[in-house]
């Protein structure tokens, strides 16, 4: 049986957007309440939910599912960092809680 962790624990914020940000891309802090897009092996503080007119929302806890770059990650607690797409095993963000690796898929859920 598969279980979804999906919207537990969810916060997010509201941010001003430095720059073109997609949904699902990890962001940090580059300013005063102001994110940016992390570039690759870049600590995390989030991930973009929604970016329009300049405006990002971002989830700030709870659980995500982002595809990985290899080497896959191994569940239980371990340091993810920003990769080109997604993210990657590294010494990037506090370490999170990784509850599922899909190697088929490329993917891993993790809670912020």
């Amino acid at each position: 049986m598969k279980f979804s962790y999906e919207g537990i624990g969810t916060l997010c914020a509201t941010f001003e957007a430095s720059g073109s940000i997609e949904k699902n891309a990890p962001v940090k802090i580059t300013a005063n309440g102001t994110v940016a897009k992390c570039a690759d092996g870049d600590a995390f503080i989030g991930i973009a939910t929604a970016c329009r007119g300049g405006v990002a929302t971002v989830q700030l806890r709870g659980f995500a599912c982002l595809p990985y770059t290899d080497p896959a990650p191994s569940v239980g607690y371990q340091s993810l960092a920003a990769a080109a797409s997604g993210v990657k095993t590294g010494d990037g963000t506090e370490k999170v809680l990784i509850t599922n690796v899909d190697t088929a898929k490329k993917t891993v859920e993790f809670m912020l």
